[in-house]
């Protein structure tokens, strides 16, 4: 279902809003409407501004060439520099889904405190990240190794220092990460001040604080046309994180999930007595434990188990669901048009 020409974040699956309308809709209240940007590639700003036609056309930034996620960190924090040197960064993921958004809004705004310096135990305008307690082994997230207790703040969320990243672990290894219970899952939602992630870029990655430090005012096009190609491909996890010299993480309690794989549907929607969850129109007989979803034409299961079927206009998928994170291996053989 999702494909270049609507891809997962614009999907309307789980409610009547896309998952970005839903992103920018949790920062009411939060974050004054200026000061919310999407940052997206070139093929999707028709599509984002279409998919909210209320939202302010300069504040959806095109990047000019896909860098992966350090480069576009930066390119967050010297947007937030240009305006305020001494400005908060949050970054946050287009497609989590959120189960408690008046929960997370109290987090995020005690997260903002914290990298600002504030309050006792703040880690000295470190960075933060938010770490979700694992309720199984799962193999598509990254984790975080948790240390002391750093912090409470005054409604409750506690901030505990990271000790170091664990990229996506194997099935032996996340249950072992899950059974010794001083293992989070890496929500991939940063918080930082400009300083610190200055600072820590000026370690790390020189390149990315000059890009930072040049930023412009104003409109950053051309700026970015002539810079952006140029920046290393690397992930902020290893450019930065992993290297820094103070990261802490809030333990969150508003619900989280990452709408990476098929298999979420089957927390989110409702499951008959055999545990199929089904979206659309289809019908079961004699199956157990699957995941269907139709888009249109009726799909059938007749016998089967453990697997996920999904029909859209010009595609069946059809796999096991322990092969669903492997899904991507599927489209050097796909053609183009689907991708």
């Amino acid at each position: 279902m999702s494909r270049a020409s609507k891809p997962k974040h614009l999907l309307r699956l789980f409610s009547e809003k896309t998952l970005l309308g839903e992103t920018i809709l949790r920062l009411k209240g939060v974050v004054a409407d200026r000061n919310v940007w999407i940052l997206t590639n070139k093929a999707q700003v028709p599509l984002i501004r279409s998919a909210l036609p209320g939202f302010p056309r300069g504040q959806i930034i095109a990047e000019p060439s896909r860098r992966d996620t350090a480069p576009a960190a930066a390119l967050a924090t010297g947007l937030v520099r240009a305006r305020h040197p001494d400005g908060i960064v949050a970054l946050l993921p287009a497609d989590a889904l959120i189960g408690k958004p008046k929960r997370f809004a109290e987090q995020l705004e005690q997260a903002f405190r914290w990298a600002a310096g504030e309050g006792k135990g703040a880690p000295g305008r470190g960075i933060i990240t938010f770490a979700v307690a694992p309720t199984y082994p799962a193999t598509g997230y990254g984790y975080l190794e948790l240390g002391a207790a750093l912090a409470k703040g005054p409604e409750g969320s506690r901030l505990v220092r990271v000790k170091r990243f664990r990229e996506k672990p194997n099935g032996a290894t996340a249950r072992r990460y899950v059974a010794g219970g001083k293992h989070a899952w890496n929500a991939g939602i940063f918080v930082w001040s400009v300083g610190r992630f200055l600072a820590e870029l000026d370690r790390s990655s020189p390149v990315l604080a000059a890009f930072v430090r040049d930023f412009p005012k104003g409109n950053p096009s051309a700026f970015l046309a002539r810079r952006f190609p140029s920046l290393p491909k690397i992930s902020v996890d290893y450019a930065v994180l992993e290297k820094a010299t103070a990261v802490a993480t809030v333990m969150a309690e508003f619900g989280w999930d990452d709408a990476g794989s098929w298999t979420t549907l089957s927390k989110h929607f409702p499951a008959d007595a055999s545990g199929n969850v089904t979206v659309g129109s289809v019908v079961s007989v004699g199956s157990s434990n699957t995941i269907a979803v139709s888009s249109g034409r009726m799909v059938a299961l007749c016998g089967v188990r453990d697997l996920v079927v999904v029909e859209t206009a010009d595609a069946v998928l059809v796999c096991h669901r322990d092969a669903a994170q492997a899904i991507k291996g599927l489209l050097p053989s796909v053609p183009a048009h689907l991708v």
